[in-house]
């Protein structure tokens, strides 16, 4: 049998744990990962290229306190880091990262480098779930398609010959486009995927094709970018540059409702993310332990059936979006004890 994400409607997101955007002190990290695991969090994925390795070397040293049945670690292959002394202070978005340059590599021989690579670096004897890195169009522009295809010769077959030995878990694409993923589902047998920003508030691209076939196929998805890199949270940004226009304005609509209704938008784009069957969880970005304490009080606050028919009414959603149960009036058995600080929620 395939594993399975763990229960719990929240995942966690290591990238800030590798100085994304801003530093991150070593002591800082594990109070986030300590705080994300008191709150019943059990599915923490990484990758390589967040702080070149140092965030799979943060998380391996605070999953090292617990059990390793007791959790599920993913991580990604497609990018090999490359010692390299000479590199800048920021690399791709990461202060202080430590000093390896990248190179994409889809290769069957990448796939068994990178994941040796990430063994040693999260001192594990094995990863759950591996994922083929931003292996689409925002990320290699007109060449996405050739890079698809060295993908699919070699990085697909290594890791399904991988997962039917038992070396691994299970394996998908982590990607912010639903293109790729519909071309895996067609040329492959993927267990689960990774996928940021294409279902939120903003932006349902993935309800009508990806969250339907995957669905049908049993395949799970990992819903990565609730806040499409922070416009939904009060940032200025939408895919990690200046927000556009349109994007701007949808937030304002979203906002006057949240008023009207008194609902958190945070709370709003955690639950909506979170309703669709196929999504075995949400990673929403926190970089420290208030903010870990944030999004669980988010993801089970109660919010008005009539706030999600408003949004229908005003076009802001599509009619047919799942609703998140809680909303429906769901019992409130699974609202966390505060006693116990532990993220819970309910699903369709």
């Amino acid at each position: 049998m395939r594993p399975l994400i763990p229960p719990g409607p929240l995942g966690f997101g290591a990238a800030p744990l590798g100085n994304l955007f801003a530093p991150v002190s070593d002591e800082a990290a594990e109070e986030t990962l300590s705080a994300a695991w008191d709150a019943g969090m059990r599915y923490f994925d990484t990758a390589p290229f967040y702080g070149m390795g140092l965030s799979e070397q943060r998380l391996g040293r605070a999953l090292a306190h617990h059990a390793r049945e007791e959790f599920v670690v993913s991580t990604k292959v497609g990018r090999l880091l490359v010692p390299d002394a000479s590199v800048p202070n920021v690399q791709h978005g990461y202060v202080g990262a430590l000093p390896f340059r990248v190179e994409f590599d889809y290769s069957a021989e990448g796939v068994h480098r990178s994941i040796d690579a990430s063994l040693r670096r999260l001192s594990l004897d094995r990863i759950d779930i591996v994922y083929i890195d931003d292996v689409a169009e925002d990320t290699h522009g007109e060449d996405w398609q050739r890079q698809y295809r060295i993908a699919a010769d070699g990085a697909m077959r290594a890791l399904t010959d991988l997962r039917d030995q038992g070396v691994i878990g299970a394996w998908g694409l982590g990607v912010n486009r639903v293109e790729p993923c519909l071309m895996t589902l067609r040329d492959a047998d993927p267990d689960v995927f990774l996928i940021a920003g294409r279902y939120t508030l903003l932006d349902t691209s993935a309800l009508d094709t990806l969250i339907p076939v995957c669905d049908a196929r049993g395949v799970q998805l990992v819903a990565g970018g609730p806040f499409n890199s922070g416009l939904l949270v009060g940032g200025t940004t939408f895919e990690y540059a200046e927000a556009p226009a349109e994007m701007l304005e949808k937030r304002r609509r979203l906002l006057t409702h949240c008023e009207r209704f008194g609902v958190d938008l945070k709370a709003a784009a955690l639950q909506f993310t979170n309703a669709p069957r196929a999504v075995a969880c949400v990673i929403a970005g926190a970089r420290n332990a208030t903010e870990i304490r944030q999004n669980c009080a988010a993801m089970t606050e109660t919010i008005p059936p009539a706030f999600w028919a408003a949004l229908k009414t005003d076009g802001l959603i599509p009619a047919d979006a799942p609703e998140p149960l809680l909303a429906r009036g769901a019992p409130h058995a699974a609202t966390p004890d505060p006693s116990d600080h532990e993220c819970r929620g309910t699903r369709p």
